[in-house]
């Protein structure tokens, strides 16, 4: 039984016979419009232009249009390991942190406003949200974060 087997296998099976046939037929043959240059195409009609940017209402401004960006920061705000607190009064919390001109700047509920060097703008941008609004003035923005 194991030798008819092994005959078998030996010689080529019908599937790989006709196969090798096709394959014969086929060596010479190229496909139908091979080596044929392509048509050229035909000039297409101008795409029309669309406006498909926001209306200006809707529009952010980009962050070369804004002179600063500003956050607030309830708890105490601690850098390298001390606390914070404000030079003109003592405060330690409740900031608003204002980012401009690569500055950092920390501003007390009082008002008083000192700049922070150990912050940079990139602190400021991983720790900041999305901004919620804009505003024409400073105090514009501050009436608005409740200041």
């Amino acid at each position: 039984m194991f030798h008819r087997i092994r005959r078998r296998a030996k010689e080529p099976s019908d599937a790989l016979r006709q196969f090798a046939e096709l394959h014969a037929q086929l060596q010479g043959q190229v496909p139908p419009g091979f080596e044929v240059p392509a048509p050229e195409p035909e000039p297409a009609e101008p795409a029309t232009t669309v406006d498909d940017f926001l209306p200006p209402d809707l529009r952010v401004p980009s962050h070369n249009q804004v002179d600063g960006k500003m956050m607030p920061w309830a708890q105490p705000l601690v850098l390298d390991g001390e606390m914070a607190t404000c030079a003109g009064c003592g405060a330690y919390r409740d900031w608003l942190i204002l980012s401009t001109r690569g500055e950092i700047w920390l501003r007390c509920r009082a008002g008083h406003q000192q700049r922070e060097t150990r912050l940079d703008t990139a602190w400021y941008n991983r720790n900041s949200g999305p901004a919620d609004a804009t505003h024409a003035t400073f105090e514009d923005c501050l009436r608005h974060l409740g200041h």
